[in-house]
């Protein structure tokens, strides 16, 4: 579903005399429909910065990023803007740490806006159980979430990024801001999605829920600085 061919990337500081960091540096990794790849390595070595250039985000300096996107490959390394835009709305989902939406909309609309192929009251409903299903009580889920909780906040997000269902996801530590007992239903929600055939990639910190929603790990080593 997913793989990358000698990808690398670096950052250049303008602003200190053009220094050029190297962060990562011909990653050859995959994942296959219904697996979940975790992404391990120290704090610092790229693991976010990798699942950034999968997502778009981040422009590769070399390397391919092949994506099956309408049951063709598309190099998301050297797409087009806009083909990067299909590809997101269309096959490739992302779970970021923090929630960045437009302000005073409602969480159930925050939710529901990112379903795909659904009615608008199909979405709504789709919205509500799962803010439901992740401890977001009724009470809350018409005010807008910039007073919530960090843990609230990053269930949402966990909302936003199942409810689409899409055939590849992305998913940047889920559980960081979460209790053991919501922790537990993220896990659950990730078990499900593999037993559809999603393809994950995932940063998992804590130990236990890598160990119990990954097939495999795919370590992303330090690069030493250079000039």
């Amino acid at each position: 579903m997913l793989e990358t061919q000698a990808l690398s990337k670096r950052f250049v500081l303008h602003l200190r005399d053009g220094i050029s960091i190297p962060v990562l540096d011909a990653v050859n990794f995959s994942v296959a429909s219904g697996e979940c790849v975790a992404l391990v390595g120290p704090s610092g070595a790229g693991k976010t910065t990798l699942l950034r250039n999968l997502y778009g985000n981040y422009r590769a300096d070399s390397g391919r990023i092949l994506v099956r996107h309408d049951g063709a490959m598309i190099d998301i390394a050297s797409a087009a803007p806009r083909q990067i835009v299909a590809v997101r709305a269309g096959t490739l989902g992302y779970v970021s740490q923090f929630l960045r939406v437009v302000p005073r909309v409602p969480a159930l609309d925050i939710v529901a806006e990112a379903a795909r192929g659904m009615t608008q009251d199909h979405a709504r409903e789709t919205a509500r159980h799962l803010l439901l299903r992740l401890n977001i009580p009724a009470r809350l889920h018409a005010l807008p979430p910039a007073t919530f909780s960090g843990g609230e906040q990053q269930r949402i997000n966990l909302a936003r990024g199942f409810i689409g269902r899409h055939p590849i996801l992305l998913l940047d530590e889920p559980t960081a801001s979460l209790d053991a007992a919501n922790a537990e239903i993220v896990i659950t929600m990730i078990a499900e999605a593999k037993a559809a055939g999603v393809a994950i990639v995932g940063i998992f910190h804590d130990a236990n829920v890598r160990d119990r929603v990954a097939d495999r790990v795919f370590q992303v080593l330090p690069l030493q600085d250079a000039a």
